[in-house]
């Protein structure tokens, strides 16, 4: 009985562990899937579909990403910095400069409008070649400069007098690109004065250069100018031979009185003058214009005023604009730098009922000094003028050929 008794006693025992064990691992397997089960649903919140989707999104991203971060560093390769040293602005440049013999109206007019931007100012009476103002002289008598862009103007006129173009002829830049003459110099495009420099040839080139001025004094009798410089041959074609003395005048120094003499004679007609500056009242009364020689360009000139026209209206020199829109002004711009040193030019003149006038701005120094910027001044000048009467009072009558003498380069 106490045998039976004890295991019964076990049996009850074991019974109610195992009973026990069994609750314990039920429960724990409930917790195990209840946790798995939360788990889980945290984790997968999206259909196949919706992660394949993510996945390309992502893979995308990366991909641009890469090519955004090779575009930069591309950027980074390829962008220059050009550093220049020369100032763009002066203190007193006009210390010496002698005045007693300009047009007291246009003079002043200069001064204002050049202000403190470190450059010269050269007005011109086109029909006589007498120099109205000349603002910082010891510039404007100078060595000169490269032409820049303002240089397409000489090379324009020698393409159209020996007949490679019209103002409507294009010429095919690149695959889908084509552009004619008016454009061209509207926009200044190197890539057209190029060609034209490539099909005239250097010969040609330079010959023409030498017939409007470049390469000669430009003045008559006036003291410290000098001459500027034409080079004697093609320049090296790592320097871009013939077609970059076309397009920016890459291995010439033009002076800003062969500028205004050149435009002079655009201006007129075709009569290139000896420019002169009186000194005194005694020597304006006795001005007598002084020609230098006879241009066969009357007929080509009308072929190129739509493009000097252009770039006021439209194109490069359009900053005319900001101050005047009264006259109808025709003009060139010029930005180029050599040695840390930019160069601004603007040429142009005034096409008005009563007479006109010749305007040539030339700057450097640096960032400030561009082409656009020498345009802004013309505008601010022919502004002034206009608002003192000078194109209704200060009548430009064409010189009286009796009077002019036409001459030999001087001694």
């Amino acid at each position: 009985m106490s045998y039976k008794g004890s295991a019964l006693v076990r049996l009850v025992i074991f019974f109610f562990l195992a009973l026990l064990l069994t609750e314990s691992g039920v429960a724990a397997t409930i917790n195990t899937r209840s946790l798995t089960s939360r788990k889980s649903k945290q984790t997968v919140s999206e259909s196949q579909r919706a992660k394949k989707r993510i996945n390309r999104l992502a893979r995308s991203r990366a991909s641009r990403s890469r090519k955004a971060r090779i575009v930069r560093a591309g950027h980074r390769r390829r962008r220059y910095y050009e550093r220049f040293t020369a100032s763009s602005f002066r203190d007193d440049a006009i210390e010496g400069d002698v005045t007693a013999g300009e047009d007291p109206v246009v003079r002043q007019a200069a001064l204002d409008a050049l202000g403190n931007m470190n450059g010269t100012v050269l007005a011109v009476e086109p029909t006589s070649g007498r120099i109205l103002a000349m603002v910082n002289q010891k510039m404007a008598l100078s060595s000169g400069a490269q032409p820049c862009s303002t240089i397409k103007l000489s090379v324009a006129l020698a393409a159209l007098n020996e007949g490679l173009i019209t103002k409507e002829t294009e010429i095919r830049l690149g695959r889908r690109s084509r552009m004619n003459l008016t454009d061209a110099l509207a926009h200044s495009n190197n890539s057209y004065f190029e060609a034209l420099g490539r099909k005239l040839g250097f010969q040609k080139v330079s010959y023409y250069a030498h017939q409007y001025g470049l390469g000669e004094l430009a003045g008559y009798g006036i003291p410290d100018e000098q001459l500027g410089a034409y080079p004697t041959q093609e320049i090296s074609s790592k320097l871009g031979g013939v077609g970059k003395m076309c397009s920016f005048g890459e291995g010439v120094s033009m002076t800003p009185l062969q500028l205004g003499a050149m435009v002079s004679a655009i201006a007129n007609g075709g009569t290139l003058y000896y420019l002169q500056h009186p000194t005194t009242a005694e020597e304006v009364a006795a001005y007598q214009p002084r020609v230098k020689r006879n241009l066969d360009i009357a007929s080509l000139i009308p072929e190129i005023s739509d493009g000097m026209l252009g770039a006021v209206t439209y194109g490069t020199a359009r900053s005319v604009k900001v101050n005047f829109n009264e006259e109808e002004i025709l003009g060139k711009t010029g930005t180029c730098s050599r040695a840390g040193t930019r160069y601004g030019w603007f040429a142009s003149y005034a096409n008005t009922d009563i007479g006109r006038i010749v305007v040539v701005i030339f700057l450097q120094g640096g960032r400030p000094t561009y082409g656009p910027k020498a345009a802004e001044i013309a505008g601010r000048m022919y502004r002034d003028l206009y608002d003192h009467n000078f194109f209704v009072t200060k009548t430009i009558a064409p010189a009286d050929t009796a009077d002019v003498e036409t001459v030999s380069a001087p001694q």
